[in-house]
């Protein structure tokens, strides 16, 4: 049975994966922060608008924010009896 190599030779593989890995987990990570960053700053935008719209700007906001919340509420609703039609009525 020949002798096994010495762990410089089988190193190469694990070199690759490793180095493979961690720049993934980099670019996921800056990623993941940059999204972080522009959410953030998208936010305070939005709090500038709100604090500098006139009353009636802020009533239409909140109008169409209730509009947004009603829709979802229905599809969401939708959603309660589809699935309660699918389990026989059960409750």
């Amino acid at each position: 049975m020949p002798p096994l190599p010495p762990p410089t030779y089988r190193s190469p593989n694990l070199r690759r994966i490793i180095l493979t890995t961690s720049i993934a987990a980099i670019a996921a990570t800056g990623a993941w922060y940059g999204a972080g960053l522009k959410m953030g700053r998208e936010r305070k935008k939005e709090v500038e608008a709100v604090k500098k719209a006139t009353p009636a700007e802020r009533i239409a906001m909140l109008e169409t924010a209730r509009g947004e919340l009603v829709a979802k509420k229905l599809g969401l609703e939708r959603k309660i009896e589809e699935l309660q039609r699918r389990r026989g009525g059960d409750e």
